[in-house]
């Protein structure tokens, strides 16, 4: 009795090693998700930093475009300044020129005052002519026959006279019109005494106006050298801007490496995890694509050369852009018979694709394969990730993943501002020894 006491003592020293295994099990089973939280929060921070630092570019990149719109502004302005120094010295130049017309007229006017005064002599001349011719020819009526010849000639003096003195009248009518005429103008001209003429009013309002434009043009050229100065401050501190979001951006890739370092240490630990069962089906999944395509290629359905083509053609008017592949037709008929079974794994999970070494998607799942519509890039965007080329940081890196498999931490944009954190599950898809991409499973938290 003694002895069947004693057998469980002597068989117990062997159950004591136990207690570290189980103590290890339940570490690891804390500090997964403990990982998963800081891979989300990883995940998180560098999406925002991305969208911060694309944000950050473009006002950069506006900034830049303002700052040279503002220097044509500037340069505009300036030649403003040289046409209104140019319209005021032709303003001068008119007002001078006005101002020696008249003086040209002042001469005119003195000169038809010469012309009315000979008029006016020969008026006279000729009303003394015509008395004279008619006194004579009274005087060759009274010598009757002696004095016929004569008076014809008086007669004919008398009328002539009579039409000189007529033409002279009609001169000194028309100098009298011209001479009121150009006295007006003169006085329009003029810019004598207390009141300029017409001209020379117009002429300076001509001038004020233009100097008002001088005036604003300058104060205009002194605003835009103020903001000038200030743009250039501003593209300055962009340009800060984006070097230290670059930097921190490039801080928050080794923070997230280290969170999914850390998640793969949990997952290669032998113990289940929430992360576990997703692997294990990505590395199912890869193999079943990667016997799909070894049959096609064996039977001849397609040539290993087209399988591994990387020549992408693109698809006229796509946007976002897709491209085209001599292995697109066999994908998709043969993916769907893969991909879609991993939708049913969980309602966690969001896609399951096979991709080629450069994270190009012959195929999606079939909700996100759907024919682009003309001009609806929200909507292509989100519901039509089809032949097209996703070589962000983690679609890269798990199309050209070659370890059994990588576990990765990422946002995802869903088109229309709309991102999700998830993970994602990868593992090799390798055709007849030659690695062809990656079998991505990615999963909600």
């Amino acid at each position: 009795m003694l002895a069947l006491f004693q057998r469980p003592t002597a068989a117990a020293p062997p159950a004591e090693p136990m207690a570290p295994v189980l103590d290890a099990q339940r570490l690891v089973q804390a500090l997964a998700p403990k990982a998963s939280t800081l891979g989300r929060e990883a995940a998180e921070v560098r999406g925002t930093l991305e969208d911060t630092q694309k944000t950050a570019t473009a006002q950069a990149v506006a900034t830049q475009q303002l700052a040279r719109q503002l220097q044509d502004v500037v340069r505009a302005q300036q030649a403003i300044a040289d046409e209104v120094q140019a319209g005021l010295q032709a303003v001068g130049r008119v007002g001078d020129a006005v101002h020696g017309v008249g003086g040209e007229v002042g001469e005119v006017v003195q000169t038809l005052k010469g012309v009315s005064d000979a008029a006016h002599q020969i008026t006279q001349i000729a009303l003394q002519t015509r008395l004279v011719a008619f006194n004579a020819s009274v005087e060759a009526k009274r010598a009757g026959d002696a004095g016929r010849g004569f008076g014809v000639v008086a007669d004919a003096v008398k009328d002539l006279a009579a039409k000189v003195e007529t033409s002279s009248k009609a001169i000194m009518g028309t100098v009298q019109q011209l001479d009121q005429r150009i006295g007006a103008l003169a006085r329009e001209v003029s810019r004598d005494g207390h009141e300029p003429g017409a001209v020379h009013r117009a002429l300076e309002q001509v001038e004020a106006g233009v100097r008002r434009i001088e005036s604003a043009s300058a104060g205009s050229r002194e605003v835009c050298a103020g903001l000038e100065t200030q743009m250039a401050r501003i593209e300055s501190e962009m340009g800060r801007t984006t070097q230290v979001l670059a930097s921190a951006l490039h801080r928050t890739e080794a923070f997230l490496t280290i969170s999914e370092q850390l998640l793969e240490s949990v997952a290669e630990s032998g113990i289940e995890t929430d992360d576990t069962p997703y692997i294990r089906a990505a590395q199912q999944a890869a193999s079943q694509i990667s016997q799909l395509l070894e049959d096609a290629v064996r039977t001849g359905t397609l040539t290993e050369a087209d399988l591994f083509d990387e020549r992408y053609q693109p698809v006229a008017g796509s946007n976002p852009p897709q491209v085209m592949t001599r292995f697109v037709a066999l994908a998709e008929r043969v993916f769907p018979q893969v991909q879609e079974k991993l939708l049913g794994l969980s309602d966690k999970v969001v896609f399951g694709i096979a991709v080629d070494r450069n994270g190009y998607i012959a195929c999606h799942n079939q909700k996100y394969n759907q024919p682009q519509r003309q001009g609806d890039v929200a909507w292509n965007t989100a519901n039509c990730r089809n032949r097209r080329i996703f070589n962000d940081r983690t679609g890269l890196a798990s199309a050209r993943n070659q370890r059994p498999f990588l576990l990765q931490t990422y946002r995802r944009d869903m088109g229309g501002g709309q991102f999700i954190v998830m993970k994602e599950a990868a593992a090799p898809i390798v055709v007849k020894g030659r690695h062809w991409g990656g079998l991505r499973l990615a999963f909600k938290f």
